[in-house]
C-alpha cells in the first residue's frame, strides 16, 4: 500500500511518496503552469505512484490558501486558473478512487512538520508563520493541526496591522501582509526612495547601511512582532516558528521582530514566548502534507 503527499504552493507544485514516518521520499517538483495546473499536479502524483509499493490508498494534500476543507476546494490567490475555486480532493478521488484524501493549508502543514520534526518537534504546540510573496501560516495545539471551520485556522497573514493602511489582495485593509511580506517592504521601500529589486537586494542593502532598506526591514519586523504577540495570547502557545524566503532577511528584520514581540507579550503565561527559526526549509510543506498521508492522528 502507498501514501502520497501532494503540495500545491503558488508557484511550485511538489510530489512525494509519503513514509510511514510521515516524512517524503523521492520528491518530484514543477513550476506551476499556466493553464492546466490539474494535469501538472495528475502528472507528478502518476509518477511518484509509480515509486511507492502497492495501490495508493491514501493522499495528503497541503495546498496554498484560501482553502475550504468542507467541500474539498481551493482558491490560490497566486494561481489565476484556479484563484475562483477548484475542486482539488474530488479531483484526485477521481485519480485514485477508494483513497482517503484529506487537504490541509499549506501553513498548517509546514507548521505539523516544524512540530513533528524541526523547531518544535520537543512541544506540542505551535504557531507557525511563513513569510514569503504573502504571508501565512498555521496552528498546532496538542501535536495536532487545529483547521478550524474551514481549514484556514492559524492564517496569521491577515491579522489588521496598525501600520497597515493598505488594501490587501483579500480585499480587508490593512493586513499584516501588506505590512510585512517581502513585496509589501519592498513596495514602502520604493516609495521611501529605494531602487532595488527584491526582498534578497533589499536584505543585504539593510546589511550594507542602507538605511531606507533598514527601516523597511525594522517597520516589517516591528508590525510582525505585534502580530505575533496577539496571536500567541489568543492561543496560548509558548513557541513561534518562522519560514519562509523573506525570513532569512537577518537581524534587521528578526531584532525588531523579537523586541517587538517582547514588548507586546506581557500577560504571565506569554512572557516565556520564544520565536526561532524554523528548520525544514523548502521541504516543510510537503513533509506536513506526508505527516498528513501516513495517518489520522493529525487533526483535533
Amino acid at each position: 500500500m502507498t501514501a502520497l503527499a501532494l503540495d500545491v504552493g503558488g508557484t511550485k507544485l511538489a510530489a512525494a511518496v509519503a513514509a510511514d514516518d510521515g516524512t517524503p521520499l523521492e520528491a518530484r517538483s514543477v513550476p506551476v503552469p499556466s493553464n492546466d495546473v490539474w494535469g501538472a499536479c495528475a502528472g507528478l502524483l502518476r509518477q511518484v505512484e509509480e515509486i511507492g509499493a502497492g495501490p495508493v490508498t491514501a493522499v495528503g494534500i497541503a495546498a496554498a490558501g484560501p482553502v475550504d476543507t468542507t467541500t474539498g476546494t481551493i482558491g490560490p490567490i497566486n494561481i489565476s486558473e484556479w484563484s475562483s475555486g477548484f475542486a482539488l480532493v474530488d479531483a484526485v478521488r477521481g485519480l485514485f478512487p477508494g483513497a482517503r484524501v484529506d487537504l490541509v493549508m499549506d501553513g498548517a502543514a509546514a507548521t505539523l512538520a516544524e512540530q513533528r520534526f524541526g523547531a518544535g518537534r520537543d512541544v506540542a504546540d505551535l504557531l507557525g508563520v511563513v513569510l514569503g510573496t504573502g504571508i501565512g501560516g498555521g496552528l498546532v495545539l496538542g501535536g495536532r493541526i487545529v483547521r478550524g471551520r474551514t481549514g484556514n485556522a492559524g492564517h496569521i497573514g491577515h491579522v489588521v496591522s496598525p501600520y497597515g493602511t493598505t488594501v490587501c489582495a483579500c480585499g480587508g485593509v490593512g493586513c499584516i501582509e501588506t505590512v510585512a511580506s517581502g513585496p509589501s517592504a519592498v513596495r514602502w521601500a520604493r516609495a521611501h526612495g529605494w531602487q532595488g529589486p527584491d526582498g534578497v537586494a533589499l536584505a543585504a542593502d539593510a546589511e550594507a547601511g542602507v538605511g531606507v532598506a533598514a527601516a523597511a526591514l525594522e517597520r516589517a519586523g516591528t508590525a510582525l512582532g505585534q502580530a505575533i504577540a496577539s496571536a500567541a495570547a489568543l492561543v496560548d502557545v509558548g513557541r513561534v516558528v518562522v519560514g519562509g524566503g523573506f525570513a532569512q532577511s537577518g537581524g534587521h528584520l528578526w531584532r525588531p521582530m523579537l523586541a517587538s514581540a517582547a514588548r507586546h507579550a506581557r500577560l504571565r503565561f506569554v512572557q516565556d514566548l520564544r520565536i526561532v527559526p524554523a528548520e525544514l526549509g523548502a521541504l516543510g510543506t510537503l513533509t506536513g502534507a506526508a505527516i498528513v498521508a501516513a495517518g489520522h492522528d493529525w487533526i483535533t
